[in-house]
């Protein structure tokens, strides 16, 4: 098996790995580390001795002594030392077939309210993604020892808040699963537009929150919003290929040549989609995913369905009303109604504190004001919206358009 199936391997095993481990032991933090270790030991080994028999078993055994091994080291009375040598042997500990919901119930204790957004982000990554803290550092361009302390003071609070790995009570289940799919969304929408650094796409984020929605979708098959984020990722997702020139450039969605995007994905994304809307009630992921295939179902950007776009939009809003809903409707007004009725929606939106200092409501207000023959207004704001991403990619296209702005005047 090659290196490249082997990570494939672990990052689907991993969950079970430490559910087993935290479902035995307890002690997530303990546990979190005693599986990372196991899958790098796996790493180094497996593509050069062969992949074992039972996987998840070896990951297993391999986790457990280490596990118990820290315990014992870390545990200095005579009561502890006593309940530590009671655990079940490393060897005994087998790789039971994993509930039904064991990995949804490790994606909610990562993603469990006592932490901020970027805590359960990187702790989601490391748990159930099987990404090392490196992986993770690289992703989003910080230091291996920053995200490594993120990561540690992650299970410090879960482990403060007394969160356990067990489901959450009936009344709180729905709230964490939206939490979950809002982290599994934050990291999507990461790796799709990065936020920072040279490069605009980062592909090992896209892919892992794709690979955890499906996973989650597998539990829930049912869940509407479960099936209409994963329909959201795959459309989106599809364009990937023709978002960027050969220099790195960024190409905006109307400019993109619609050959080039993924077929494949298109199809699942809209079947998914399709079928969600008619048996499911309705929710914001799925509205968010009609809106992505009403542009994948375009052949050319000028066919376009934009009058049902502000429909959806509209729904969208009464759902899940946000300042980032309302920019985007706006674009969708501008293509049906003419860019000073976009103008319109976005006036009050300065003064959002969400989103007032975002370089993307500048972008907007710039492309409509071009659109609208206001040049020089429009430079400026394409000039501002540039000085506020940290993006290079969008930075760079950002003072390109301000430069053709001026040039389109003179």
């Amino acid at each position: 098996m090659s290196t490249g199936e082997v990570d494939g391997l672990l990052r689907r095993t991993a969950p079970q790995v430490l559910a087993a481990l935290v479902r035995h032991y307890g002690h997530f933090e303990a546990a979190e580390d005693a599986v990372q270790e196991a899958l790098l030991a796996a790493a180094t080994r497996w593509p050069e001795r062969g992949v074992p028999d039972s996987p998840v078993g070896w990951l297993i055994r391999v986790a457990s002594r280490r596990l118990t091994d820290q315990l014992r080291s870390e545990r200095a009375s005579r009561q502890r030392q006593e309940k530590v040598a009671a655990l079940t042997p490393p060897d005994e500990l087998r790789a039971e077939p994993p509930g039904e919901d064991d990995t949804l119930t490790l994606l909610m204790l990562c993603c469990h309210p006592a932490l901020t957004p970027p805590a359960q982000i990187a702790l989601t990554l490391r748990a159930v993604g099987g990404l090392t803290t490196a992986e993770i550092a690289r992703a989003f361009l910080v230091p291996e020892a920053t995200m490594g302390q993120r990561i540690s003071r992650a299970k410090q609070r879960i482990r403060a808040a007394g969160a356990r790995f067990r489901p959450p009570p009936a009344a709180e289940r729905a709230d964490r699963l939206r939490n979950v799919l809002h982290v599994l969304y934050l990291i999507f929408n990461e790796g799709y537009t990065a936020s920072s650094g040279p490069e605009l796409y980062r592909g090992e984020l896209t892919a892992e929150a794709i690979r955890l929605t499906r996973t989650v979708r597998g539990l829930l098959p049912e869940d509407g919003e479960v099936t209409g984020l994963l329909a959201l990722m795959l459309l989106v997702d599809a364009r990937r290929a023709a978002r960027t020139r050969p220099d790195g450039g960024l190409v905006p969605l109307e400019e993109q040549d619609r050959g080039r995007w993924n077929r494949d994905s298109i199809e699942e994304g809209c079947g998914l989609i399709t079928r969600a809307l008619a048996e499911a009630e309705l929710g914001p992921y799925q509205v968010q995913a009609a809106i992505a295939a009403v542009h994948a179902e375009a052949a050319r950007a000028e066919n376009t369905d934009w009058a049902q776009i502000i429909g959806l939009y509209r729904i969208l809003m009464r759902l899940a009303p946000n300042p980032m809903v309302t920019l985007n409707h706006a674009v969708a007004v501008a293509k049906v109604r003419g860019p000073q009725a976009g103008l319109a929606l976005l006036e009050g939106l300065d003064t959002d504190e969400r989103l007032s200092g975002h370089h993307r409501l500048h972008a907007v207000r710039a492309h409509l004001l071009e659109l609208a023959g206001e040049r020089t207004v429009a430079r400026s704001c394409y000039e501002r919206a540039a000085r506020l991403t940290t993006s290079l990619p969008e930075q760079r296209y950002l003072l390109d358009r301000a430069a053709a702005t001026m040039r389109a005047r003179d």
